[in-house]
C-alpha cells in the first residue's frame, strides 16, 4: 500500500489563508448542521519542560478522508535552536480506514486554521467598518490572526502589545512591510485595547489581561490563547458584560477557555452563551446585530478545523501529484 508523505514547504504551497478560511467556514457550518463526527480532545502538559500536547480529529461527512492531528508546543525549544511548535497530521481513507497520507506540517496547519477561525469570528461578529485592530501577543499566532483578519476586514491601522518590546517591535516592522498598514507598538495592554473595534488576544497568559472597564461598546474580542486548562486572557467580568458570547465548541469552552473561567467565577451561566460559531456560520443564528454590541468569541480549537484543512491539502496533493509516495 502507498502512503503519500507531504512536508511543510509543499503544504504551504497547497493552502494559504484565503482557502483555509473557506474550508473552516464550511466545516463549522457542517458541524452546526449535524454533518460532522467530532470526538473529544486529548491534551496534556509535560511537567518540567512546560510542553503542551494536543490531539484532535474529526470526520466531515462526505469527505474521502478522516483526519487526526497531533500538535505540540515546547517553550524551551527556541533556546535549543528549534521551533517552539510542531505537528503532524494523519489522513485515513473514509471507506477502508487505511492510512492515505502523512502531513509533516510542523504546526503550520494548526496556526493557519486557528487564524481562519479568528477571521470567521470577526466576519460574523465585528462591525463591518473597522478603523483599528488591537493585538495582544506578538508571536506566530498573532501574525496568523492579523493576516487572516485582513481577508474579511480592512482596518486602517493595527496596534500591538507584548511583554517583550523587542518582539512587539519586530512584529510591527514585519506586519507593516507585509501588509502596507501602519502598525504601532503599545506601551500597555490598555493602550492596545483603547480605540480598537476588534481585539485579538493571542498570548499564553495564565493571568487575565483584558479588564471589563477597558472594553467599550462596539468592541469585538477574538480570544484564542486559552486553548488549554489554566490559560486565561480575558477577565471573567468581560464575558458577563458582553452582549453576545460565542463558543467555537461549547463543551470544550466549558472545560477550558474563557467561558470556563467566566462560568466558574459566576459571571456567566452556560445557558447564557449565545451560541456556537457554526450556528452563526450556517445562518442558524444572526451574528452582530447592532454596532454597539460587545461580542466575544472564545476559540479553543475544534477538530473539524483540522479535518477541513488537512483533507483539502491531501485532495490537492493527489490532484497535483505532490508529495512523496512511500510503500508500506
Amino acid at each position: 500500500m502507498q502512503v503519500r508523505v507531504i512536508f511543510e514547504p509543499e503544504i504551504r504551497e497547497l493552502i494559504g489563508p484565503a482557502q483555509a478560511l473557506k474550508e473552516v467556514r464550511e466545516a463549522f457550518a457542517m458541524l452546526a448542521r449535524g454533518e460532522a463526527t467530532l470526538p473529544g480532545v486529548i491534551e496534556f502538559e509535560l511537567p518540567g519542560s512546560g510542553g503542551e500536547v494536543h490531539v484532535k480529529g474529526a470526520y466531515l461527512h462526505g469527505s474521502p478522508f478522516y483526519c487526526i492531528k497531533e500538535a505540540a508546543g515546547f517553550p524551551g525549544n527556541p533556546a535549543r535552536g528549534f521551533k517552539q511548535d510542531s505537528g503532524v497530521f494523519l489522513a485515513f481513507d473514509a471507506e477502508t480506514g487505511f492510512l492515505r497520507a502523512v502531513l509533516f506540517d510542523n504546526g503550520y496547519l494548526t496556526d493557519l486554521r486557528t487564524g481562519a477561525a479568528g477571521a470567521l469570528a470577526a466576519d460574523l461578529l465585528s462591525k463591518k467598518s473597522v478603523l483599528q485592530v488591537g493585538v495582544l501577543g506578538a508571536g506566530t499566532q498573532a501574525r496568523h490572526q492579523l493576516e487572516a483578519l485582513l481577508e474579511v476586514r480592512q482596518p486602517g491601522r493595527a496596534i500591538v502589545f507584548s511583554r517583550s518590546d523587542e518582539r512587539a517591535q519586530a512584529f510591527a516592522k514585519e506586519m507593516e512591510k507585509r501588509f502596507r498598514m501602519p502598525v504601532e507598538v503599545a506601551g500597555s495592554v490598555y493602550r492596545a485595547i483603547e480605540g480598537s473595534e476588534v481585539l485579538i488576544t493571542a498570548t499564553p497568559a495564565r493571568q487575565p489581561l483584558v479588564r471589563e472597564d477597558w472594553v467599550f461598546k462596539g468592541t469585538h474580542i477574538t480570544a484564542v490563547g486559552a486553548d488549554a486548562p489554566g490559560k486565561h486572557e480575558v477577565f471573567a467580568r468581560v464575558l458577563g458584560k458582553a452582549d453576545k458570547v460565542v463558543a467555537d465548541r461549547l463543551d470544550q469552552c466549558l472545560a477550558f477557555g474563557e467561558i470556563h473561567h467566566a462560568v466558574e467565577a459566576g459571571f456567566l451561566k452556560p445557558e447564557q452563551v449565545y451560541g456556537e460559531l457554526g450556528e452563526l456560520a450556517a445562518g442558524l443564528k444572526p451574528g452582530r446585530e447592532r454596532d454597539d454590541e460587545i461580542t466575544v468569541a472564545d476559540l479553543t480549537g475544534v477538530g473539524i478545523q483540522d479535518a477541513a484543512v488537512a483533507a483539502y491539502v491531501v485532495a490537492e496533493a493527489i490532484r497535483q501529484e505532490r508529495g512523496q509516495l512511500v510503500e508500506i
